[in-house]
């Protein structure tokens, strides 16, 4: 599966990076679009104040050439500066790229791929019309068929599952919110469904199983296209640094999370009656990035975490996953990448992707089967941070070197799932992926929320001064006090962004203030005890977590009612 965007679809571009490749061959156009001659898929993969970098992959429909031109022209100032795998020139707002020796052959079906740097100010619109040696790309010549809207590969997806879609709005979640006073300004939200442990499938304790929740799906439907979000997390040792949402399977359970929990899924999701559906699934949150940075000889690891290293099971799930829910043609598998306080730093972030990558080429799976990844989820780490950069200095003293950033490379979420995306790009998976951002709980509005930047003091009164994120320390996740609900719900809200989507329902718990007795295999984690004061993965910090919260995943009100007093935008 090629996941691309067509430039000609403006704001609906997923702008994304290079592939780093002169040449990416790519299946032939199948049946129904061979009357599209050619498509360009224009991505802008880093853009700053005055200039911004892009990737365009070109595809060929027509006959084979040898040689190639393409065409197009910028509303704006643009002007390209240099690039990459193609000679490109530039006439006032024309822009023609055409081949270097090396890469002049096009197949029918194949495709090239060239990039360049430019300059800009004001904005930096995409082009909407290109040409492929004079013959306009993108658009139906008549002969049949046609490139739908949105876009599509050859297995039927789309690039964007959540373009032009309605979400799907959970029911039980709905009820719950509504219930809650003034609750029902945000029940109608869309939030993912969480399937943590086998009896979920069929519905636990009177809860909506799997099909229940595709019918309702289909009902809310209608006409229109519809996306249903799923939390795919069971994993064998699951969440081996955070004992509040320990799994029901042990760490060499990998055949029965297969056969028990994975396959039963998968055939639910291929039943023809839900093909209409868009299911976008999100694969085992807070598992692979535990491998990085939680084994080993670094001061955050846990035996049980060494454990799922050494024998492999993290992986091999993961694998598994992919395969077998990416073989399902209306399923889109967007898989964990942690969060900027997690895997931001510099020896965490390039293994993270390596690691990625090696979990999506094992148990039959490949990069064709993940449409991008989610991070933040269940987390609450800021958007965006308006008030510092990680380029400030604050009398000579760089903003990174604050207690609070302590060296990571990013200062919020934006700009970390951006770069990130990039990385990911870079070690083999497609360049037309997107990112989710969880901004369920990471809006931090409400009083203590700040107007501007901290005082120039120091670094760290700048910084703490001006951070919207009020946590302690950015490695708390448990229930957090003062956190509100972030970002609405929307679909390509930002530079390679597919959504911000409210994954973990807002409302329902991280994990218990105390130990409770429980049969879902759930224990306590002390970082959820508002009186603990931590451990090395916190910096031994007090935890910041609320009072009498719940097991994970149960209804904690004080937690929903704080949510929406602090909401950013508010409510």
């Amino acid at each position: 599966m090629s996941r691309t965007k067509s430039a000609l679809l403006g704001a609906l571009v997923l702008l994304a990076g290079a592939s780093g490749t002169a040449v990416a061959a790519v299946p032939a156009a199948p049946a129904g679009i061979a009357a599209i001659p050619c498509t360009v898929d224009y991505k802008v993969q880093n853009q700053w104040d005055t200039g911004f970098t892009a990737a365009v992959t070109v595809t060929n429909n027509s006959p084979a050439k040898t040689s190639w031109a393409v065409k197009w022209a910028y509303a704006g100032n643009q002007k390209v500066t240099s690039g990459w795998n193609a000679k490109i020139s530039q006439s006032g707002t024309a822009v023609t790229a055409a081949n270097e020796t090396y890469n002049g052959t096009l197949a029918t079906g194949g495709s090239v791929s060239f990039g360049f740097n430019a300059s800009y100010s004001g904005t930096n619109a995409l082009p909407t019309s290109f040409t492929l040696d004079g013959v306009t790309c993108n658009v139906d010549d008549g002969s049949g068929g046609g490139g739908g809207g949105g876009g599509s590969d050859p297995s039927g997806r789309v690039d964007n599952p959540y373009a032009g879609a309605k979400v799907y709005v959970n029911p039980e979640w709905s009820a719950k919110a509504a219930a809650e006073t003034g609750g029902s300004r945000i029940s109608n939200q869309p939030t993912g469904v969480w399937l943590d442990r086998i009896a979920a499938i069929n519905g636990a304790s009177g809860s909506m199983g799997l099909r229940a929740h595709l019918d309702a799906a289909l009902a809310q439907k209608g006409s229109g296209q519809e996306v249903v979000q799923l939390v795919v997390y069971d994993l064998p040792g699951r969440d081996c640094a955070a004992l509040a949402s320990n799994g029901e399977l042990g760490p060499t359970e990998i055949d029965k999370y297969k056969t028990q929990f994975i396959d039963p899924i998968a055939a639910i999701l291929a039943d023809s009656k839900y093909a209409s559906l868009r299911i976008v699934t999100t694969i085992e949150i807070d598992s692979l990035p535990n491998l990085v940075t939680n084994t080993g000889s670094r001061a955050t690891a846990t035996p049980q975490c060494d454990t799922m290293l050494a024998n492999g099971n993290y992986v091999k799930g993961v694998g598994y996953a992919l395969a077998k829910l990416g073989a399902i043609p209306n399923v889109y598998n967007y898989l964990d990448a942690g969060h900027h306080g997690w895997i931001g730093w510099d020896d965490n972030f390039a293994p993270s992707a390596t690691l990625f990558k090696q979990a999506a080429t094992s148990e039959g799976a490949t990069v064709d089967d993940v449409a991008g990844f989610i991070t933040n989820t269940a987390n609450y780490s800021a958007l965006k941070e308006n008030n510092f950069t990680i380029n400030d200095t604050v009398n000579g003293t760089s903003v990174r070197q604050s207690k609070w950033v302590d060296w990571n490379r990013y200062v919020d979420e934006l700009s970390f799932a951006q770069a990130f995306r990039n990385q990911l790009v870079s070690v083999g998976f497609n360049s037309g992926i997107g990112m989710l951002i969880d901004t369920s709980r990471n809006g931090w509005g409400g009083t203590a929320r700040p107007t501007g930047p901290g005082a120039t003091t120091s670094v760290d009164t700048y910084v703490d001064g001006g951070r919207y994120d009020r946590r302690i320390h950015v490695g708390n996740w448990c229930n957090q006090a003062g956190a509100g609900l972030g970002e609405r719900p929307q679909a390509s809200p930002a530079t390679g962004i597919d959504a911000y989507v409210w994954m973990k329902p807002p409302g329902e718990s991280d994990g218990s203030s105390s130990a409770i007795a429980n049969d879902e295999g759930k224990g306590f984690d002390r970082m959820c005890d508002p009186t603990y004061t931590g451990n090395p993965r916190n910096n031994n910090s007090m935890s910041g977590a609320l009072p009498n919260a719940p097991l994970s995943g149960h209804w904690f009100s004080a937690q929903f009612q704080q949510l929406m007093t602090n909401a950013y935008p508010p409510l």
